[in-house]
């Protein structure tokens, strides 16, 4: 029955889906090109509020569990495992306020209204997955461009998406050259729940009626690990430990 239902629910998602991206593309684009970065960054911060309040029509809930207070005055490492392309937007709308931006393989750079603007636009850097000659100096050039100038790395170390929550096991050397270029950072770990659901069925229908929980754990100064790697261990291990498929 609920699949069943799961199937006018979602053609109804898509449309609103649509809609919200076509509309606020243009809109990314005035900001940006009129007024700079601290307008087309409030477009974007709405863009995913709209884009949050469309999932509602599937009935999903987020809960963004954060009890600490992080300096906004500070580059941030954000670290989660990876469920769903349903992960960015919560990210991007609860930690607005520390201008979160993504490692993003290049092919969401273009053919996406709205998405691909953002990505090409906002501070975000698109990477070729096979060719580490364009993606490793790409990633040492956005960690740079966090550190100048105080924004948040997201990167989801696990590379590729669990499809049914189970976590898969972390690949580094992203996360190492953001480390190595952010010596200034925060790595704030956060661990995603029931993201993978949306998709449980497949691209259609969606998943219906899910409980999205992102929590929070206890930042991390770089600068207070003389072991880089113990640090990357502590950060999935304190991921890996708080998901529950």
């Amino acid at each position: 029955m609920k699949k069943i239902l799961a199937y006018p629910l979602t053609v109804i998602y898509f449309i609103f889906f649509g809609i919200t991206l076509v509309v606020f593309h243009p809109i990314q684009w005035i900001c940006f090109n009129l007024f700079g970065y601290k307008a087309h960054k409030l477009s974007v911060d709405w863009l995913q509020f709209f884009l949050l309040r469309c999932l509602n029509i599937l009935g999903t809930r987020f809960t963004f569990i954060n009890p600490y207070d992080i300096d906004t005055n500070q580059p941030l490492i954000i670290v989660a495992n990876h469920q769903s392309m349903y992960d960015i937007s919560p990210i991007t709308w609860y930690m607005r306020k520390h201008h979160p931006k993504f490692i993003s393989k290049k092919e969401l750079g273009k053919g996406i209204p709205s998405v691909s603007y953002n990505l090409r636009h906002g501070g975000s850097v698109l990477i070729d997955r096979k060719n580490p000659r364009q993606s490793l100096p790409a990633i040492m050039k956005f960690g740079e461009y966090i550190e100048k100038n105080n924004r948040a790395a997201v990167i989801f170390p696990e590379g590729t998406r669990s499809k049914n929550g189970v976590p898969k096991p972390f690949q580094t050397k992203g996360l190492e050259i953001l480390i190595k270029k952010i010596p200034s950072g925060t790595i704030v770990p956060i661990s995603i729940n029931n993201s993978w659901k949306m998709l449980r069925y497949g691209k259609f229908p969606m998943g219906i009626g899910n409980h999205l929980i992102f929590t929070v754990h206890q930042p991390l100064k770089i600068a207070t690990f003389v072991d880089k790697e113990e640090l990357i261990r502590t950060v999935e291990q304190t991921i890996s430990s708080n998901i529950h498929p």
